[in-house]
Order: C-alpha cells, then structure tokens, then sequence
C-alpha cells in the first residue's frame, strides 16, 4: 500500500528553508560585520584591562541566566553583534600584551579565521574517507612538528585537545608496549604485578588522572625526589627502580617534563634516556610547554634530547601560538599507535593503507584542529617561531635581570619564559626566613596577586618555590614588549605597598 503525501507536505520539503541556514548574501553580511568587530577587538587590546575582574552574578546578568529555552528564534545577525561586544568587554584575554598567567599564549589571527574555515567545511578527521585533505595536511603537520623539534620525522603522532589528552596518548602507548601482557584483551588484573611510573615531584597533575583513569592507580606513580632547581634527581631515580624490583613491582616508564609549570625546569632527558633503556622502560616526555624551545638554536643538550624519548607532548596552543584547543602527541614507532588504538567493528569500511585518525588516537570523530597550525607554520616558518621563542625567553630574562634593580622584589627563579618573584617589605628582609614573616609574606603576595588581577594592569599566575608562595611570570606572547616588561616591577611593588599598609592598619 502507498500513500501520497499531501500538497502541502511536498512543497515545505520541496523547498525546504531550516531555520539554522543561512543565505549567502545574509552570511556574507553578517561575516563581514563580525570580522570588523574582531578587527576592532583585536587593535583595542592594549587598551583594554587583562580582565574585568567581575562578580559571578554580574556575569549571569549580562545573559539573563536564569531565563528558560527561548520557544522562538531571533534575527542572527544583531545577536552576533551583541554575543561579540560581550565577549570583549567581558572576558579575561590572554591575547593582551601583559597577560603572562598559566601557560596559555595569545592566539596567531591565521588560527582564528582557520577555525571558522575548518568549522565551515566541517570534516570528520576520524577517518580519511569523511575528510581527504583534512586527514593530509594533518599528517603534514606533525611531519612538520617533529622536524621544529628535532623528533624523528617519519614518527606516528595526532593532534588532540591539549597536554592531558596528548599526555594520556602517549601513556596508554607506554602502558600497552611495556606492561608484557596483552592490556587491551586481558586488562591490569592479568599482569599480577603492580606498575610503578617514576616522574619527578613537579609533574603537571594529567600524571594522576592518568594512573587513575587507566587502572594504574595514583599509588602506582613513585614520585621522585628533585633537586634545588626542581630538575629530577637521576641517582634517586636508579634507586627506586632497584629498590621496587626488589621488592615485586614491576618498572613500566619515565616520565621526563620539558618546561615545568611552576618554574620552566627542564629535566635531565639524555640521563633519563640513559636510564630508561639500561632497565628497558618507556620514555615518555611531557613538553607540552617547553618542547619547542627545541627549535632554537641555542636549545640546551637536555631539550635536544626529545629526539630519544618513546613519546612526547606538547601543545601547539601554548607555544605555536594557535588558538585553543590544539595538543599534538608524536610516538617514534608509528606502529605502535595503531596496536594501542586500532578496532575493526564490521560497520567501518575504510582503507586501512591511508591515514584513518579514528586507528590512531581515542577518538572517532574528529574536528580539523590542523588547519590552524598548518597555516601558521607556514605564515612564519622556522624561522619566524624561532625568532618569536626566542623573544619570549629573552623577555623573561630581562625581568629576571632588572628584579635586582628594585630591593622591594625577591626573585626566585627563571626558566624558559617564566620568571617567580615576590614582593618583600623593606623591613622584614632580615626576618624573612622565620616561620612568622614566611607566613606572613605568602599571605601577602596572595593579596598582591588578588589586587593585581582585580586592576586589570596585568595578569600573573602563583608557583610555590621550596616552600614560598611566589608570584609567576610566563611568557607565551608574541604581543608582549620590552616596555610591558618594565612596567611590572613599579606595578607590584605599588600593590605591595598598598597591600601591606593595609594589613597593618586593620
């Protein structure tokens, strides 16, 4: 039996009109005035504050937040309008030349319109077939990734969120190669051992949701000693594999960082190297900030010797400049993903001789995060992000360098690009040491910290330097000058000021 549609159902369907879509002309319209608002955007921003520094609830009221799903659309083009000015005159931006908190570095304008053409043509870069060229350049690009850093070319890798992600990639690699069972079929149970991951005590925290999230446990991660320079100490680190052989655990891998969080520490990769193959484990290294220091000519031996770990990660949206999110991961045996990743399920009919991301990584679908940091590697080439690296070291430097210069500010440390300092009041140099003025001192430089965000001046982040509560400076910002550098000794020691009469009078 059929059935004829009615007249009016085959005209809605025949020239069908869906509310999301967009006319050319109306898209073309509504484009133009968003990226002139960008472009505005972008040139005010040295004249904007870092952040507003707004209450949660002021924020809530600028989208009526409490409001129900509205029952009927808008006209998109003034909504775009509006969500923009929004979003600048309400959001902390790390694209301003005195943001240097946490490690999150202004965003290269390419990688902002490569979103909006990735987002136009939306391919899947889960498997080759929903996206040919999108799956090409993204091989292109990690080709291109490990030649900036010196890692073997014809390596495996993928792009992924960020460090955690890029990080995980290259634990689940590690733990499926040197468990010495088949982890995937058997899983942890079957090894009837405990694992143990040897990684220094300044380890970005994806260590823990690693060993948690992949059956290893966090008891499983033996936390080695490091030195004053926060670099991991290698002769505690033979010994507490010897020790742990001896006592039934079973050594799985080392997990070196290339640019510490706090403070920039670089470990002592060749040695961690030397080690990992006496005693047959994996070598993982977390570079998610520092790894394409790499690049630079003047590298120290310690970062050249990326090129001798199993994995590594770094992430293309801290120091490439790319907007978030964009982590890469690269595994010197390309193989060696495909055995960790790879399932086969009748309904997946793809050519296995080209490159199918989904075999590769955690991840079916995929967006097209290469595009962004395809076109910048070739907008500025080796040469331009070498220069920019460079600069942003050189920048740190200079504020280590000129700390001195101002008896009200201790420095601490440099590494990289960051810089930890703290403010200091004339009058407690000579008790600094004692527990009371520690105190005392953390407590303030958190007020200073809290005071400066709530300025709008400037954007620092917070380490913790043997035992000191420390202001930190990162530098991950190709807007960032010389004269922004020099405004921010005069800046804290005036916060500080204010910050410490005012504990004192209260």
């Amino acid at each position: 039996m059929t059935t004829t549609p009615s007249p009016d159902l085959t005209d809605s369907l025949r020239n069908r009109r869906a509310p999301l879509d967009l006319p050319p002309d109306q898209f073309r319209a509504f484009g133009h005035q968003l990226v002139d608002q960008i472009a505005d955007f972008l040139a005010s921003l040295p004249s904007r504050k870092v952040t507003p520094g707004e209450p949660v609830q002021a924020v809530r009221e600028l989208i009526d937040f409490n409001r129900s799903l509205p029952e009927q659309g808008c006209e998109p083009g003034p909504l775009l309008g509006w969500i923009a000015e929004q979003l600048f005159d309400h959001s902390l931006h790390n694209g301003h030349p005195r943001f240097w908190g946490y490690v999150t570095s202004s965003a290269a304008p390419i990688g902002a319109l490569a979103d909006l053409l990735a987002a136009a043509v939306n391919p899947n870069a889960g498997g080759w077939k929903l996206s040919p060229l999108a799956s090409e350049i993204e091989v292109q690009t990690i080709r291109w990734i490990a030649q900036l850093i010196g890692y073997p070319a014809d390596c495996g890798g993928l792009l992924v969120s960020g460090g955690n992600m890029a990080n995980f990639v290259g634990f689940l690699v590690g733990r499926r190669k040197t468990s010495g069972w088949d982890v995937r079929k058997e899983g942890m149970a079957a090894g009837g051992k405990s694992l143990r991951i040897y990684t220094s005590q300044e380890t970005h925290t994806w260590i823990q949701k690693a060993a948690d999230l992949f059956g290893l446990g966090t008891d499983a991660i033996a936390w080695v000693p490091s030195d004053s320079d926060q670099r991991m100490g290698t002769s505690q680190l033979r010994a507490m594999i010897e020790d742990d052989r001896r006592r039934g655990y079973q050594p799985l891998m080392i997990v070196g960082t290339a640019g510490s969080v706090s403070t920039g520490a670089v470990d002592p990769l060749d040695e961690l190297a030397d080690i990992a193959a006496e005693n047959d484990l994996w070598f993982h290294i977390d570079g998610a900030y520092g790894a394409f220091a790499a690049a630079l000519p003047d590298a120290s031996a310690d970062l050249r010797a990326l090129n001798r770990a199993d994995s590594v990660a770094m992430d293309p949206h801290k120091w490439l400049y790319a907007p978030l999110e964009a982590g890469c991961v690269l595994v010197r045996k390309r193989e060696l993903l495909l055995e960790t990743f790879s399932y086969h399920p009748p309904y997946y009919h793809f050519d296995p001789e080209l490159t199918n991301y989904f075999d590769l990584g955690p991840q079916n679908s995929r967006g097209f995060r290469a595009l962004k940091v395809w076109l910048a590697l070739q907008q500025v080439g080796r040469e331009g992000y070498v220069r920019m690296i460079s600069d942003d070291i050189r920048l740190a430097g200079e504020l280590y360098r000129i700390l001195p210069d101002y008896p009200d500010l201790e420095r601490l440390t440099h590494g990289l690009s960051i810089v930890t300092f703290r403010y200091l009041p004339p009058d407690l140099r000579s008790r600094r040491g004692t527990p009371e003025v520690g105190e005392y001192l953390d407590d303030l430089n958190r007020e200073i910290l809290d005071r400066l965000e709530a300025s709008g001046e400037a954007f620092l982040s917070n380490a913790v330097v043997n035992g000191r509560f420390a202001l930190r400076l990162c530098i991950v910002n190709f807007r960032t000058s010389l004269e922004d550098i020099e405004a921010l000794p005069p800046l804290v020691i005036r916060l500080g000021e204010e910050a410490d009469r005012a504990r004192r009078t209260s």
